[in-house]
């Protein structure tokens, strides 16, 4: 699923339709997330690609363009890829059910399609990658997503 549109499909549509389809207490592969803190994790996430989590760029401006272009390929995240951001123990979970993070996180993927369709020009700080427009954005994503649900076991 090398093409822009069919990532932007499969995380408009198919990506909480696949959550969903993971039981709630689905064993990990690798990492600390349980099922539902990584689905929140996601919700987290696409806000930073939606603008309702601003952030300030962590990676050296020198490395920018090396990350960017591991974005614009095919290969897939590593597992255990370390994120500085986050607490070496995951938070606890702040919705009741698996089903309300994925509604969240469905909500937090419509507004990314809604900004983007409003203002295609748009483009936002990721803390690791730098300044991305919205084809960088979907292919960021689209692997992290994609990295996640290989990590419960779910081939994409």
């Amino acid at each position: 699923m090398e093409n822009l549109q069919q990532k932007a499909a499969f995380l408009r549509s198919d990506f909480t339709k696949q959550l969903a389809m993971l039981d709630a207490d689905a064993p990990r592969k690798w990492g600390v997330m349980s099922v539902q803190q990584m689905i929140e994790h996601m919700s987290d996430y696409v806000r930073i690609a939606n603008g309702r989590a601003p952030m300030e760029i962590i990676t050296p401006a020198e490395n920018i363009e090396r990350m960017q272009g591991f974005l614009a390929s095919e290969k897939p995240m590593r597992e255990n890829t370390p994120n500085p951001l986050l607490p070496d123990e995951p938070p606890p979970v702040r919705h009741a059910t698996k089903e309300a993070a994925i509604a969240e996180l469905q909500g937090e993927i419509d507004h990314f399609f809604e900004v983007f369709t409003t203002t295609p020009d748009k483009q936002l700080n990721n803390p690791f990658f730098g300044v991305l427009n919205y084809d960088l954005q979907v292919q960021l994503l689209y692997k992290h997503s994609t990295h996640h649900l290989r990590q419960f076991g779910i081939a994409v």
